[in-house]
């Protein structure tokens, strides 16, 4: 409850206390996330206030507080979460027409190569590195059915903070 109270408040454009606008400076001038901050000047806080209440009051605290931190930011970023991701497959038309065809996604192509592996470092080839916009609701769909297609295909995924600009969404008219 606490969280989602502190969510509708900051995006409301209002601030619960100092904290935020500290953050938001910290950000600007250093690149950490203002959640990132609050949770850290929070934690300092709870664990000075172990000293005084015991360790495993502030752990408790430290708990409570990271879980609301965490429902304020679904509320902020909505559970629809973007992430990147990667696949190199030997069948890279297959696993572009799955993504956009089957799942109504864009993609990017880079050309890359493929190999330098111990034992094998010479043996190199060249290949098409798909990468794609998802939501984490999506992802595991989309790597299922690329499995299916080339169970050898290799994937990473990476969080993303924000995304802009691009189709990420269909706009319904």
């Amino acid at each position: 409850m606490i969280g989602l109270g502190v969510g509708l408040v900051i995006r409301g454009g209002a601030v619960i206390d100092g904290l935020e606008v500290i953050a938001d400076y910290t950000n600007k001038k250093s690149g950490i996330s203002s959640s990132e901050m609050v949770i850290f000047i929070n934690i300092v806080i709870m664990l000075a206030a172990a000293y005084y209440f015991g360790l495993e009051t502030a752990m408790y605290s430290i708990l409570t507080f990271f879980t609301g931190q965490k429902t304020s930011d679904y509320v902020l970023d909505g559970f629809a979460e973007y992430t990147a991701l990667t696949v190199i497959s030997r069948d890279p038309d297959q696993v572009k027409s799955i993504i956009v065809n089957d799942f109504n996604k864009a993609i990017s192509v880079y050309k890359g190569e493929r190999g330098y592996l111990p034992g094998s470092f010479d043996i190199k080839e060249d290949c098409d590195i798909v990468m794609t916009i998802v939501t984490r609701l999506e992802l595991h769909n989309i790597k299922q059915a690329i499995a299916v297609a080339d169970p050898l295909a290799f994937f990473y995924v990476q969080s993303i903070k924000e995304v802009t600009g691009g189709v990420i969404k269909k706009i319904k008219h």
